[in-house]
């Protein structure tokens, strides 16, 4: 990273950004995406601090995946400008650890637990070289972590949903990033598997790094996170849980589908 702590980054659209990379792990300007002629999110701002945990919410099909695929370069933006610690990510992709959405591994990989989660150790073990007696130590402790270092000489296939989900958070945990980008982790996991991963991640919070999940279950956010990001498309509402959860913010990001009484069920867990 530049020795500079402050930036002074131009986004696509003529604004000026200045970034402190000591408390800004992720800054989004004006990002755009499009899939042929229908946007899929339009000119979303956000910031996201240091030390936090943001829930990324929205109705099906809101552009919340795509939101963290486009910061991340995994779709291409029509517009914007996004910035890891103030810089491109491929500068600092080494700070940066990305579970993506479970349905979208191909399981049938022939591989195990425990290979899985070396293979966050890649750029420290290299593409083409077997992990050493430390590197597997500390793939192992990453999967006690999650619970899963009893597996570890399972294949990944032969998994429930649950294990697989905890297999992948303990990939990231060994690249010991500074952000950690996660998309639906608790999707499709037992009670069990989405208390283990709340704890992990919790911890990592504790521990000064920078969590930002796309979690689909508001009855949880207030439980989860500190801070939440709505989106429908366009960003409806950014700050903490508090600020962003009122009444007016819930409905618009939801198009007016939640009742009274949800809403005041959720406003109640914030007393």
């Amino acid at each position: 990273m530049s020795p500079d702590p402050q930036i002074e980054l131009v986004a696509d659209q003529g604004r000026t950004l200045t970034t402190d990379q000591s408390s800004c792990p992720l800054e989004v300007r004006g990002l755009t995406v499009s899939y042929g002629e229908k946007p899929a999110v339009f000119s979303v701002d956000a910031r996201f601090p240091s030390a936090s945990m943001t829930a990324i919410v929205g109705p099906n099909g809101a552009g919340k995946s795509t939101f963290l695929k486009g910061t991340l370069g995994i779709v291409p933006l029509l517009a914007g400008d996004v910035r890891f610690f103030g810089l491109p990510f491929k500068q600092v992709r080494a700070d940066v650890a990305y579970v993506p959405q479970r349905a979208s591994v191909d399981w049938d990989f022939p591989a195990r637990v425990i290979d899985v989660v070396i293979m966050g150790l890649y750029r420290e073990v290299g593409l083409f070289r077997f992990a050493g007696t430390r590197q597997s130590a500390r793939a192992m402790d990453c999967l006690d972590r999650v619970g899963m270092q009893d597996f570890a000489d399972r294949q990944i296939g032969q998994l429930s949903g649950g294990q697989q989900q905890r297999v992948f958070l303990a990939r990231a945990l060994a690249q010991d990033a500074e952000l950690y980008l996660l998309d639906e982790p608790f999707a499709g996991v037992d009670a069990a598997t989405e208390h283990a991963i709340v704890s992990v991640l919790k911890q990592l919070k504790a521990d000064g790094k920078t969590v930002v999940c796309v979690h689909h279950d508001l009855s949880t956010v207030i439980a989860y996170f500190d801070r939440a990001l709505l989106i429908n498309m366009r960003k409806q509402a950014e700050g903490s849980v508090a600020e962003a959860f009122t009444p007016e913010t819930l409905q618009a990001t939801y198009g007016g589908r939640l009742a009274e009484s949800q809403i005041d069920e959720l406003r109640l867990g914030l007393a």
